[in-house]
């Protein structure tokens, strides 16, 4: 069935047109679509762009619109790709088949299997004899991959009621050790920092600055760690070196930093501020988010030295990485996608490189213009609670900062230099930047494709939790 007749000019969302193609591909896809027909978001994220339609390989087909002419290509490589998307959903079945015989529950399937079963599918076509034994062989092969550090392992380790009070008492105790909080010296703090992110941000790439080194030596972070453990009052300027924001820049809720708990479960749709969080849910995210687990320590010693390491200064061990949540927060409170704030002192050439790569983005352009326009927003809110991020945009880059080197720290990768130092907080911005434009994006798509039909529904929020 051809695409549905259309003006010769008019481009197509992306995401209607491979709708309506996965839908034209007939019934054997209920395994990777949603109650009304439409692909999974896993679908599509998983198998159907990077495996089907490579827009990395075909960049005219990477754009969120295309022309009826790109629109066709894609709706061609999807309908070619019919039958072995057919036999890819027959072996997910049987996986998920074998998974529970085996009694294997620790992961999602769909993270752990889609990409399996297409390259099953590729190799030979749909399950036929023998396919049992292949289907064995790489759940085996999954589970055993992460040498058990998995989230069910660790909710089992925390499950025995006499290990949690034991935990619960070394954390009592080693939080009760800390030593002293003081604010004296963050100034001189704050002035490194802006030193070394003069250096960072330059366009030939960030230049040996040894004030890099002086910041490590001297621990700065401890430093600034123990100062945020003390009452903060309103001195931020003294803390970040600029006033009205948050000493602790949404790293935590709470007007000073509580004592961690060990914690029984979590959830990625409800986790914390990251120093309010439990040990259970700082290894959560460690263990969920990491692509080699078998490079991770195992779930006891994850464990042992997450008790420590949460009662640490800044909730991390190594003074690099505690330097450089210095360096992130001197930035982040710098940060002005939408360009309202150019004449503030203490700038430097990262905040410069970092704020100019943001505000060319087109969904910062109108999110300004919805800044600056009297009228109210006609899109309901939506797009108007995107531009407030903007206009604080320190939160999200700080916790999604302190997420990469708590694992780092996990891992006991330390920043050995300012490059590599730069090398981090430059990629959180450009992901904390992807991030924005993606929901913009997702926000517009919804406001402008209608339904497909009365059955579509929207899918149902895929948040994991333990």
């Amino acid at each position: 069935m051809p695409l549905p007749s259309q003006p010769t000019d008019a481009r197509r969302p992306r995401a209607m047109v491979i709708d309506g193609s996965w839908r034209a591909l007939g019934p054997g896809l209920e395994p990777f679509s949603g109650p009304g027909g439409a692909p999974l978001t896993r679908t599509v994220k998983l198998i159907l762009l990077p495996l089907v339609v490579r827009p990395a390989l075909r960049p005219e087909l990477a754009a969120d619109f295309l022309t009826p002419e790109r629109a066709a290509q894609l709706d061609a490589l999807i309908r070619e790709s019919g039958a072995r998307l057919l036999a890819t959903a027959q072996w997910f079945t049987l996986l998920k088949r074998t998974r529970r015989a085996l009694g294997v529950v620790a992961g999602n399937p769909q993270d752990l299997y889609f990409q399996r079963c297409f390259q099953l599918a590729a190799e030979h076509g749909a399950p036929a004899a023998g396919a049992g034994a292949f289907a064995r062989a790489v759940v085996e092969d999954v589970a055993d991959a992460d040498g058990g550090r998995t989230v069910d392992a660790l909710k089992r380790h925390l499950a025995d009621d006499t290990r949690h009070a034991c935990i619960e008492t070394e954390l009592a105790l080693a939080w009760k050790s800390r030593r002293p909080a003081t604010t004296s010296g963050t100034a001189a703090v704050v002035a490194r920092a802006a030193e070394v992110l003069e250096a960072c941000g330059g366009p030939d790439g960030p230049l040996d600055s040894p004030e890099y080194g002086v910041m490590v030596q001297a621990g700065d972070g401890d430093l600034l760690g123990r100062a945020l453990w003390a009452n903060p009052g309103t001195d931020a300027a003294g803390v970040w070196g600029r006033s009205h924001v948050p000493v602790h820049l949404g790293l935590t809720e709470r007007q000073l930093p509580p004592r961690p708990q060990v914690g029984r479960g979590a959830s990625t749709a409800t986790l914390p501020a990251p120093l309010d969080r439990t040990l259970f849910e700082r290894l959560f995210v460690v263990l969920q988010s990491s692509a080699r687990r078998e490079e991770l320590p195992t779930v006891p010693e994850l464990v042992r030295s997450e008790v420590g390491r949460s009662c640490a200064p800044l909730g991390l061990y190594d003074e690099s990485l505690r330097v450089a949540v210095v360096l992130g927060g001197r930035l982040a409170v710098g940060l002005d996608p939408l360009g309202t704030g150019d004449s503030a002192p203490g700038r430097t050439s990262a905040h410069r490189a970092v704020n100019n790569r943001w505000r060319r983005e087109a969904s910062v352009l109108r999110a300004r213009r919805m800044t600056v326009s009297p009228r109210p927003d006609p899109d309901g809110g939506v797009l108007d609670a995107l531009a407030q991020d903007l206009r604080a945009p320190w939160a999200a880059y700080m916790r999604r900062l302190w997420v990469r080197l708590h694992g780092r720290d996990v891992r006991d990768a330390p920043l050995t230099d300012a490059a590599a130092a730069w090398a981090v907080l430059d990629g959180v911005a450009r992901s904390v930047m992807m991030d924005h434009r993606a929901r913009v994006r997702s926000a517009l798509r919804a406001l402008s494709v209608p339904p497909v039909g009365p059955a579509a529904v929207p899918e149902a929020a895929e948040s994991r939790s333990a």
